[in-house]
């Protein structure tokens, strides 16, 4: 008997034990009746031990009312409990009675549950009477954000304005002749005694440059030699040159003495000494050459018949000059601004990627298409809001003549023509009650009306497909050829959404090039937009 008592009791005590470890849940709102557009409060509380870990609803879990706002736990301690209060904001954009669903919350390992609730969401009331009511309203045109445009606009002005710039800095910006192009200009002679008088005034002989002073007084000579006598000098050796003097000597072609040509050789002979044996001249000598070099160019000069009046025309020198310049110019500037288009490309492609700048560079029309300004739209009846590149035309397409009977209404939009870059193409299509809509039957007809259109050999997938507001419908994707000019088809990837929505059948069909890199986020784009309410 008292072992009867003994299990009794324990049983009495693990009970209450286990009982005093349970939590509570508790749910309520605010009120249960709001209109459309307006916000109520949906509470939770649960009181628990601190032990236990408790996970709140997240996310869209009380469809078909929408979470605005999730608000932080409040944590209250009384004695050993804890009370928990979560708080979310939810509302409806559409009238009509709702049933908010239960939602779980886990304490610990276990679950809870929450009453279900009725909310009732009411239109606004307007007084015909008092407010006067108007026609709706027709397409009013609206000027396009140039938010992203910017960036395009900043990047055309660095590029003109670069390539403005260097054209002027290399072409059309007037430069003074440099010393060297002015002494070009001057007769063969003349040229001759300035480089003399310049090499006068150089510090070669101050700073003991022998072998620099000797290169430039025999090259000035050589050079002068060469434009005046026409013979090559400057390649010429010492014994080669003196040869090539005595030649034209002997021939009467240039009349210069033995004694000057005998000068000379031995003006570069020492030049020779100087330049590969390091002699240092005597201060006697160097000045002694100096005279015999210009003595040479005198009587050279002295020697050579009058030249005609073309061939010392300065103005004629002059050109050509300016000619030589041009053409550096034009080289210099083409060079400039290919190097400055390779920087500007090339720091665009390591920020953007390099074939988003090229694609953008070529105009690519799809993606021109994603980098435009975005509009959003709601089309037909029952409407449907999408968000598109630019806004869908209204156009006629009916459907086929077997089914017209069962269709109360029809409106078809399109984005383009079937064939081009991206195509898009929405329709909406009310039935009469006695019909059904049945999405395989839809979807065949579809099918049917891009046949009628031209298109062959249609690759058909089917799945199942949800919107990010929750909207259940059906997807078929694949491949087609699509009539090009030509009587030629090319072959295109399409996808098409079907939806069946407050008693309208919503069809959205994208047509696109394969391997477009920029299609699928187009499509992703488009259809991540759909929705069934009024958008904002």
């Amino acid at each position: 008997m008292n072992l009867a008592f003994l299990i009794m009791l324990f049983a009495m005590m693990s009970s209450t034990l286990v009982q005093g470890q349970e939590a509570r849940v508790q749910s309520s709102a605010d009120t249960t009746r709001m209109r459309i557009g307006e916000q109520i409060e949906f509470r939770i509380e649960v009181e628990t031990d601190s032990s236990n870990v408790v996970f709140f609803p997240d996310g869209q879990t009380f469809l078909p009312l929408e979470v605005v706002e999730a608000f932080p736990v409040d944590t209250l301690k009384a004695e050993d409990k804890y009370s928990l209060i979560k708080k979310y904001a939810l509302t409806q954009f559409d009238s009509g009675s709702y049933t908010l669903p239960t939602q779980q919350i886990m304490v610990g390992d276990k679950a809870y549950f929450t009453d279900s609730l009725r909310v009732a969401v009411n239109t606004v009331e307007v007084d015909t009477l008092k407010q006067k009511m108007y026609d709706i309203k027709g397409l009013q045109p609206v000027d396009r954000s140039l938010s992203h445009w910017w960036q395009y606009l900043l990047i055309g002005l660095l590029v003109v304005g670069g390539i403005l710039g260097i054209l002027y800095w290399f072409l059309w910006r007037k430069k003074p002749l440099t010393e060297e192009e002015a002494a070009a200009l001057l007769p063969p002679y003349d040229r001759a005694l300035l480089a003399l008088e310049k090499l006068d005034n150089s510090k070669y002989l101050i700073q003991s440059e022998y072998k620099e002073y000797y290169s430039d007084l025999t090259n000035i000579v050589r050079s002068y030699l060469e434009d005046e006598v026409h013979i090559t000098a400057l390649e010429s050796t010492t014994s080669e040159l003196i040869l090539k003097l005595e030649m034209l000597r002997d021939s009467g072609t240039l009349k210069l003495d033995d004694a000057s040509i005998s000068q000379f050789q031995e003006v570069l002979e020492t030049a020779d000494l100087v330049k590969f044996a390091k002699n240092v001249p005597d201060d006697s000598v160097i000045k002694h050459d100096r005279e015999l070099a210009e003595a040479l160019v005198n009587k050279t000069h002295d020697s050579l018949p009058e030249p005609e009046e073309s061939e010392e025309d300065p103005e004629v020198a002059l050109e050509l000059i300016r000619k030589k310049q041009r053409k550096k110019k034009v080289i210099y500037a083409s060079l400039a601004s290919l190097g400055f288009l390779i920087v500007v490309f090339g720091s665009l492609s390591y920020f953007y990627g390099f074939k988003s700048v090229k694609d953008t560079v070529l105009l690519h029309p799809t993606k021109q298409l994603l980098d435009k300004e975005w509009i959003g739209s709601d089309y037909g009846y029952p409407s449907i809001y999408v968000e598109t590149p630019e806004v869908l035309l209204r156009t006629d397409q009916p459907w086929p003549e077997e089914i017209r009977n069962q269709i109360f209404g029809s409106q078809v939009f399109h984005l383009d023509e079937l064939g081009a870059p991206f195509y898009i193409n929405l329709r909406v299509t009310t039935f009469k009650k006695e019909s059904k809509i049945d999405g395989s039957e839809a979807m065949n007809n579809a099918i049917k009306l891009l046949e009628d259109s031209g298109v062959t050999n249609m690759l058909v997938k089917e799945e199942d497909y949800t919107t990010m507001t929750g909207k259940e419908g059906l997807k078929i994707f694949g491949t087609m050829g699509v009539p090009v000019k030509g009587g030629k088809y090319k072959k295109m990837e399409y996808a098409m959404f079907n939806f069946v929505h407050a008693g309208g059948l919503h069809q959205l069909l994208m047509v696109f090039e394969q391997d477009d890199p920029y299609a699928p986020q187009l499509v992703e784009r488009i259809i991540g937009s759909v929705d069934f309410k009024k958008a904002g």
